[in-house]
């Protein structure tokens, strides 16, 4: 690092349990951001801020004035532009020493595999249960850690699959692909502004650990938050020997 890293990231060089080598391993790092939206832009911008090396912000959107509500990362004047434009000149304008890579189509198939392969770790920040199954596929196949967040209305939930540790539940072992489970997405039932802000937070909380090699992952406990009443309850998860994804071949 040179000085003006060294001054930039001296809050995080004080702890003892990120230090220098933590650092280093930052900016080192890359990290694939799949969605740049509600969840997207607050996990976008502390990862920029805390100094991840490579950012990939990967979500085939634009900018609608309804976006606005909570999505922080865009602006007024963000409005009919590609998300992953304007999130590039928002993430420039918290930290020109990172780079930023914008994938402005909706990954998928090999294009969604070579990304999660290049990534040392992989944030699911997206809003519908397709891309959230094939996000984890990718990371399965891979071996890649992924943050998952979700919120809708006043309900938030956040877990860390760890596919580097073989005790580690895949999403597909919570949510199986072909179980009965209600989408429900944000533009019918709306979402609380601050819960997504929550999240996505929690989310580059988890990326920046499991980056720098230090803390406790939630890989193994799912995360559910009420902003209505303010409440998290954690539930453990188990691995599901029968998983379709993750479980081992008979």
């Amino acid at each position: 690092m040179n000085d003006e890293q060294l001054l930039r990231y001296s809050r995080h060089i004080l702890l003892d349990e990120l230090g220098i080598e933590g650092q280093e391993r930052l900016l080192a790092a890359r990290a694939l951001i799949v969605g740049a939206g509600g969840l997207g832009s607050p996990a976008a911008m502390y990862l920029a801020a805390a100094g991840v090396g490579t950012i990939v912000l990967a979500d085939g959107d634009t900018v609608d004035l309804t976006n606005l509500q909570r999505q922080i990362m865009h602006t007024t004047q963000s409005v009919g532009s590609p998300k992953v434009e304007s999130g590039r000149i928002a993430l420039g304008r918290i930290n020109p020493g990172v780079r930023v890579e914008c994938i402005g189509v909706r990954l998928e198939g090999d294009a969604l595999g070579a990304a999660v392969a290049a990534a040392d770790v992989v944030l699911d920040c997206s809003d519908n249960f397709a891309t959230r199954h094939a996000v984890n596929r990718a990371c399965v196949r891979h071996r890649k850690p992924l943050v998952s967040g979700a919120g809708v209305r006043f309900d938030g939930q956040l877990s860390v699959f760890d596919m580097r540790r073989d005790d580690s539940p895949c999403y597909e072992c919570l949510f199986p692909e072909d179980g009965e489970t209600d989408e429900t997405r944000c533009a019918v039932l709306g979402v609380f502004s601050p819960l997504v802000g929550v999240i996505g937070t929690l989310q580059a909380a988890e990326a920046v650990k499991l980056l720098a090699g230090t803390g406790e992952s939630l890989a193994g406990r799912l995360l559910l938050f009420d902003a209505l009443r303010t409440e998290w309850r954690s539930i453990r998860l188990a691995r599901d020997p029968g998983c379709k994804v993750c479980g081992k071949p008979a």
